[in-house]
């Protein structure tokens, strides 16, 4: 299937996929984590599971805090995913015997990647360019012809941070981070060997992995990719085009119900203008290297395409998202704005197209992936009637073209999700709110709206006797703090009258309260699960949820390996240590979850034949 023809084929069939990180899976001859050939076995996986779709985050070289959101590269591979087995010189003994000692350490059973490997394998890596012929192939050179608009710059960016221990490109000396020609030149021919092992890496990344979609092409598997809305500060792209940003901002989101201070991401946000007078050739560019590798393309943020949160670079980090702003200001140039950039998209690539619109998203951005015939995401635990059942909408009354799901890789798993989050609000969100003009007393509300023995993880569990508006209305007046004690004018305590606090004055506090009281009985219900609700996830509670997702009237139902892997009684403990990714966070447990057993064990669980059953119960191919 080729990506000319691909999207009208897939507009007619409803698929279902996995959700699998790369780093997330490994086999019993993986070392550190997963590579190439990883991808493989992981392809042969959603094949025996039914799934026709595999979906990845994105494969671009990570920097320091190995977040694929963060990349050094929007085209770059990440050597980490190299596999040895598909380098030249796997003959010769030393090698074969470095490699050997080398998946001794870190063990394959870790519950996460430890990252440190990389400079081992890199130390490996290097040693077998320096024994390979060179770069003077017909095919080599055929890949530096083909990917000169980016290999150029990004080899000579890493060979200088390399040179410069690691520093950030802004940090260099002023000859290098300006790019001044003479300088770079002379630095070239006196680094000429670690440009070549750069070049190398990347040719060699670019193989293996284009080797793995025709390999998933012959399986009739369909590799999802994704391109980040952004780049990392720190990049080749940023270094070697600084006039398609807008360095002196930092994307992220604004505050909502569940980021109470919203979110900073750090990365630059784009100066769409200087593209567009580019005739948006960074953009094409872009989606042509992703061509080789992918048939179908998530489109992430894509709200950010029409307007992007941006907040002053030189905002204090504590403040996260508070004090930024759209970009475009005027909310008139939001459609024009995004729907320019769709257009690029779609007549550059043949790339199925899908789009992250999860958060707050303008009614332009949901009217424009209509018309573009672009599906967005659905999640199960955010598909509702917000604004009057204030309930789960039924498998059948989902968007037709949408990518549904139970969780994503920013969420927790939905097991953890079920006992920890659904029927909660936002600690956070309900602080910041009290303090607001209001001056509600956050520690009464606490004590008097909130079940202090079934809030966890900085979630907040309403009191079962909180069963209506008014009683809520009724609590929150009481713990104003002008509700408690006034002083007569000889300076005498009393009580003070107990006034209550107007309704249309507390619609923010009301409309979270009827979208999370008693939120799991409400799916409970939509579940058809039987008997009282149960506050632990079970396989039985995980089948139900994974059935209701795959009836779902959406075109794809791509759910994450490890909402799979539930139901197999593999994941142990609290559902809630098993995370990818906690936003807002930087820590080693972040992009770094495996999956507790090897693929080839995984391929022979009975849960692989449960799975295959579940998928063609629901129609889906």
């Amino acid at each position: 299937m080729t990506g000319k023809n691909i999207a009208g084929e897939l507009l007619t069939q409803k698929r279902a996929g996995v959700l699998i990180p790369l780093f997330s899976v490994y086999s019993k001859d993986t070392f550190g984590s997963a590579d190439f050939s990883d991808l493989k076995l992981a392809i042969d996986w959603a094949k025996d599971t039914g799934n026709s779709i595999l979906q990845l985050l994105p494969m671009n070289e990570m920097g320091q805090t190995f977040c694929p959101y963060d990349a050094l590269s929007s085209f770059a591979l990440e050597p980490l995913y190299l596999s040895f087995s598909g380098l030249p010189l796997l003959k010769d003994k030393s090698i074969k015997r470095q490699i050997e000692n080398l998946k001794k350490d870190p063990p394959l059973s870790a519950r996460f990647v430890d990252y440190a490997f990389k400079e081992e394998k890199m130390r490996l890596l290097r040693e077998i360019f320096l024994m390979s012929p060179g770069l003077d192939s017909q095919e080599c050179a055929a890949f530096k012809n083909k990917n000169s608009y980016w290999l150029n710059d990004f080899v000579l960016y890493k060979t200088l941070k390399n040179f410069h221990q690691g520093a950030a490109w802004y940090e260099w000396e002023g000859k290098f981070k300006n790019r001044d020609k003479f300088s770079l030149d002379k630095f070239i021919k006196e680094h000429t060997q670690e440009t070549d092992f750069q070049v190398w890496l990347q040719w060699q990344a670019y193989k293996q992995f284009k080797q793995a979609r025709d390999y998933a092409n012959r399986r009739r598997i369909l590799i999802k990719g994704d391109l980040p809305i952004l780049i990392s500060r720190d990049s080749s792209d940023a270094w070697a085009h600084p006039e398609f940003f807008k360095l002196e901002f930092s994307a992220g989101a604004p505050p909502d119900m569940y980021c109470a201070k919203g979110q900073r991401w750090g990365m630059p946000t784009y100066n769409w203008e200087r593209i567009a007078a580019d005739d948006y050739k960074y953009l094409k560019e872009k989606l042509k290297f992703a061509e080789t590798f992918y048939d179908i393309l998530r489109i992430d943020h894509v709200v950010g395409l029409f307007r992007i949160w941006s907040i002053p670079y030189g905002e204090p980090l504590d403040n996260q998202g508070l004090n930024g702003s759209f970009d475009p200001v005027h909310e008139s140039e939001w459609g024009t704005h995004g729907r320019k950039i769709l257009e690029v998209v779609q007549a550059s690539t043949g790339m199925f197209l899908c789009a992250e619109d999860l958060g707050v998203i303008p009614k332009v951005c949901t009217d424009t992936l209509r018309d573009l015939k672009i599906p967005g995401n659905d999640v199960e635990r955010w598909v509702k009637d917000w604004s009057i059942k204030h309930d789960f909408l039924n498998p059948q009354d989902y968007r037709k073209l949408s990518v549904t799901m139970l969780s994503t890789h920013d969420t927790t798993n939905w097991a953890a999700w079920w006992e920890n989050e659904a029927g909660t609000v936002d600690e956070a969100l309900i602080i910041r709110k009290c303090s607001d003009h209001r001056q509600i007393g956050f520690e009464r509300v606490k004590d008097n709206l909130f079940d202090a023995s079934r809030s966890k993880h900085a979630r907040l569990r309403w009191r079962e006797e909180i069963d209506s508006v008014d009683k809520l209305i009724k609590g929150l007046s009481s713990c104003r703090k002008q509700n408690t004690r006034r002083s007569d004018t000889a300076g005498c305590l009393h009580p003070f009258q107990e006034e209550t606090i107007p309704a249309e004055h507390l619609k923010d506090f009301i409309d979270l309260y009827e979208n999370s009281y008693h939120e799991k009985e409400k799916l409970w219900k939509h579940l058809g699960l039987s008997g009282a609700m149960r506050e632990n996830c079970n396989a039985e509670i995980m089948q139900a949820a994974l059935k209701f997702d795959l009836a779902a009237n959406s075109l794809f139902c791509i759910n994450t390996i490890f909402d799979w892997l539930y139901l197999a009684g593999l994941l142990d403990g609290d559902a809630y240590q098993y995370r990818i990714n906690t936003p807002g966070t930087v820590s080693n447990k972040n992009w770094s979850l495996k999956i507790p057993i090897p693929l080839e064990e995984l391929m022979k669980h009975k849960v692989t034949g449960e799975i295959k059953k579940m998928v063609a119960a629901s129609g889906r191919i």
